[in-house]
Order: C-alpha cells, then structure tokens, then sequence
C-alpha cells in the first residue's frame, strides 16, 4: 500500500471523528492525528466545521496546534510554542519531518547547516540518521547524501497542505500553465498542417519526376531502334538500300 492510499485512509478516519465530536473530545483527536506515524496532511481535519468551531474557545490552543502541523515548520513553533499545547515526542519528530518538507518546495538541495539549525540537531551522524530512518525510510522524501559536499539532494518530496496565501498563486501558476499549454497546442497543431501540406507537395512533385522520367525512357528507346536492310530492285543492277524499320 503506498503513502497516499495510507493518507486517504487515516484522513477519512480522523475527518470521520472529528465531525462526531466537539469541544474537549476534539483535543485528544487532535493530538492523536498530529501524532499518528503515518499522517502528514491535516487541511482536511482543519476544515472539518466542528474542529473550527473551537476558535475562541478554551480549547482554541489546539485548534493553532492543527494549524501548526498544517502549515508550520519547527522553528515557527518554537517561536509560538508558549501559546500551544506542550509536544509529545511523536509530535516532535512529526514536526521537524514536515518541515524537511517544507524546506524541499523551495531548494532540492538542502546543505547540512541549515538542516540542523532548522531542526535543531546537534552533529552530522545525527541528521543524517534522521533524514534516513524518520524521512527516507517513511516514504516522504527520497534523495542523495552528500557527505563530501554536507547536503542532502531532493529528489522527491510529499507535498504539503497549501497555506491560505498559496491558494492564490497556484491558481495564477495554473492558468499560467494553462495558457501556455493551449498556446503549444495551436503551435503543435500549426506544425501539423504544414508536415502535411510538405506531404502533399512531394507527392506531387514525385509523381511529376516519375512522369519525366517516363517521358525519357521512352525518348530513349526510339532512339535505340534497330537497322534492317533489304535488297532493292533498280535498272542496271542490284544495290543495298538501307531503311529504318520499326518492328
């Protein structure tokens, strides 16, 4: 089963018990799914009407903590983290691999440095360790290390959820696409009509050589007719005379 399928699968799962339950009871839902080993996309949670509803409320801290997972990096919630619940040890680890994500929208090489500053690991031997065992081997990225060179190449990232302010540009990168993609189209189709009407062209013009080529072969062949000679009767004697017959 590959990591989409398992996403779908625990989406549907925590999207079905937050939508049966409300207040308090969505706390421990919340910490459960920003938890879970295998979840990395919450937008689908977050937008859940029961879980919005917490906002104002007691409980409004684990709604910024959803938010945190949807969006956030880990330096962002050290940043905020007096005004969220206290991590456990899975929401760590699932914290600092998200932002490993985060970090691979923008650069698909990822030196060593700003890896372990991001992620506030201590040594190389520890990075490396995670990126292999808590991000590779999970399935959400795949790449190269490079020791020589201390950075980690992207080759493949998990997407994450969108932020509100990236809505916008994607649809604009969408039509962008869109655009230039039509744009090709009637290029593409332009270059069609033209190979055909080349096609076209050299079809006549073979048939043309071939017909002049007819016409010499022929020209040839009267010009090869053989000589054939036959005795003429004149007075005073007999000559030759020599006539060109077609047989």
């Amino acid at each position: 089963m590959d990591i989409e399928q398992k996403q779908a699968e625990h989406i549907e799962y925590f999207v079905k018990q937050a939508s049966n339950n409300k207040g308090s009871a969505l706390s421990s839902i919340i910490v459960e799914a920003t938890s879970h080993p295998s979840l990395f996309a919450f937008s689908e949670i977050l937008s859940v009407p029961n879980v919005l509803e917490l906002a104002g409320t007691e409980n409004s801290a684990f709604l910024d903590l959803l938010r945190m997972f949807a969006h956030g990096t880990w330096s962002e919630y050290k940043t905020n983290a007096s005004r969220l619940p206290q991590f456990v040890p899975d929401q760590v680890l699932k914290l600092k691999q998200l932002t490993v994500l985060t970090l691979a929208e923008t650069d698909k090489v990822l030196p060593y440095d700003t890896l372990m500053q991001e992620l506030d690991v201590q040594n190389v031997r520890e990075l490396e360790d995670f990126l292999i065992n808590d991000c590779m081997y999970v399935g959400i990225v795949r790449g190269k290390l490079d020791q020589l060179r201390r950075c980690f190449e992207v080759q493949f990232a998990a997407g994450r959820d969108l932020r509100p302010a990236q809505l916008g540009n994607m649809i604009q990168t969408l039509a962008s696409w869109l655009s230039t993609s039509e744009d090709l189209l009637v290029s593409i189709q332009d270059k069609i009509k033209w190979a055909d009407s080349m096609s076209e062209i050299d079809k006549k013009h073979k048939k043309e050589v071939d017909e002049r080529v007819e016409e010499v072969k022929k020209t040839l062949s009267l010009k090869k007719l053989p000589i054939v000679t036959r005795p003429t009767l004149i007075s005073g004697g007999m000559r030759r005379s020599i006539l060109n017959m077609v047989e």
